[in-house]
This record gives structure tokens, C-alpha cells and sequence, in this order.
């Protein structure tokens, strides 16, 4: 299962930046995680094996990231397109 996370940040701080920054990169699961414009501070992507798996993720370790304001989750449907290739 495939999970997409919009972060919002309680302050924009270069400390509280760094410090969720760290802290992401430890969060199982998590194969991407960029700093973004727009209504959140960072959109993360996770792969879990389940909802419940998720849930599990969610209430153990992602409660827990620091300087956290809110946490949106977006349980992907359907994979349309992915791709690594660029169009050159």
C-alpha cells in the first residue's frame, strides 16, 4: 500500500526544520520526503503492507515526529503512472 503524507510544521524554525528532517529519514516505510510550497511543509511517501500496518506506522512513529502541527494521509487507490524515466 502506498501512502502519501502532507506535514505541517507547529513552527518555521531552521531548527524545527532540521529536526523533523532527521527524524523523517528514520520512519519505516518512507521512500521519499520533500520540503514543499503550498498548504504543507513536506510530503512524504511511504509503502506499508496493509491499513492496519499503517495504522501501526501512524500511532507508533509518526505521532511522534517532531515539531508536528498536522499530519494528512492520502491511501492511494490506484497507481495511474509511475515512472523514473525523463522524457529527453
Amino acid at each position: 500500500m502506498l501512502v502519501i503524507i502532507g506535514v505541517v510544521l507547529d513552527r518555521s524554525t531552521p531548527e524545527s526544520f532540521a529536526a523533523f528532517e532527521k527524524a523523517a529519514q528514520k520512519v519505516s516505510g518512507c521512500m521519499e520526503c520533500h520540503e514543499v510550497t503550498g498548504e504543507f511543509d513536506y510530503i512524504m511517501m511511504l509503502r506499508t503492507k496493509d491499513s492496519e500496518s499503517f495504522n501501526r506506522l501512524h500511532a507508533e512513529q509518526l505521532l511522534y515526529l517532531p515539531g508536528v502541527r498536522q499530519i494528512r494521509s492520502f491511501m492511494v487507490l490506484k497507481q495511474v503512472l509511475s515512472t523514473t524515466q525523463f522524457p529527453i
